[in-house]
């Protein structure tokens, strides 16, 4: 990565990617008046006022392969008639923009209803039961790929980064020792509930390919099984829901624990990279931390 690829996502913000955005809706002949930053996360998301498209700003320019895929993958995933967002075809995607790879989404406009976690059950299970193309090349899970870079520019205390670059050694000595009892397929890598949408017809659809891989259906139901039973975001119902659409709990698994620490470390350091954005992202961080500091703490983390 050059010297100015890594010193646009050093300073990643709200303004600074709405520059970015405005500068690809120029390249690709879009309006950016009014455009609306509606996320920032891993990435910045811009809802246009002239068109109904989402603008999907990356932070950096290592970023671009996962760029690639999302596209690959969302072009597949049409293809297969899966219920998947889509990507605006008559573009060449993704824009490179001063080191932010840059893509372009169909807006979904949204119904009056958010998706349950028996969709979610259902949407996974369908996802992966589906064969990959010999002719889409995905990488394997990567719950490691990430962390390197968050931390070395993370605005947090020292003392904060070197806990968390041990922790970082220890869950990757864990994760050598894994097990897995599935066939490898696709995974889509961040399986949230809030990574699924209802349109307006009702239709349940899914979004956000960053992290999709080939790899074991466990990196797809930690997310839910951890929100569940480590932090208590669902229901008893609602897990049970997902449970039975999908027809596995990982809790069961020997691995979970595993998973489970990933899955917290990631939250955390995803979280993390926006602490100089306002009080209260950094106030979550701080709790988020502090749950990590103590495995067998209640954890009072709020969803994100």
């Amino acid at each position: 990565m050059s010297v100015d690829a890594a010193r646009s996502e050093e300073g990643f913000t709200s303004a600074g990617a709405a520059r970015v955005m405005a500068a690809a809706c120029r390249a690709a002949g879009l309006d950016d008046r009014e455009a609306e930053l509606i996320r920032l996360g891993e990435n910045a998301l811009f809802r246009l006022a002239s068109v109904p498209v989402i603008v999907r700003v990356a932070r950096g320019e290592e970023w671009l392969p996962k760029a690639r895929v999302e596209v690959a993958v969302a072009r597949w995933l049409v293809s297969e008639g899966f219920p998947a967002v889509r990507i605006v075809e008559d573009l060449e995607q993704p824009f490179l923009i001063d080191g932010h790879p840059v893509t372009f989404w169909h807006l979904i406009v949204e119904g009056d209803r958010k998706a349950t976690y028996g969709e979610l059950g259902g949407i996974l299970r369908d996802l992966h039961s589906l064969a990959v193309p010999a002719g889409l090349v995905l990488p394997s899970f990567a719950p490691f790929d990430k962390q390197q870079l968050r931390l070395d520019r993370a605005v947090i205390p020292d003392d904060d980064k070197v806990f968390l670059r041990k922790r970082w050694r220890e869950l990757q000595d864990k994760y050598v020792e894994l097990r897995f009892e599935t066939p490898k397929g696709p995974v889509h890598g961040d399986a949230h509930v809030q990574n699924l949408m209802v349109d307006d017809h009702g239709r349940v659809i899914l979004i956000d390919f960053e992290a999709f891989c080939y790899d074991h259906p466990e990196w797809d139901l930690m997310v839910t099984a951890v929100e569940h039973h480590s932090l208590g975001w669902q229901s008893d119902e609602q897990y049970a829901d997902f449970v039975a659409a999908y027809g596995r709990d990982l809790y069961d698994w020997p691995g979970y624990e595993t998973l489970r620490g990933i899955q917290e470390f990631g939250m955390t350091t995803w979280l993390m990279q926006n602490v100089q954005e306002d009080e209260e992202t950094a106030a979550e961080y701080r709790r988020r931390i502090a749950g990590l500091r103590n495995d067998d703490a209640p954890r009072d983390w709020r969803p994100w």
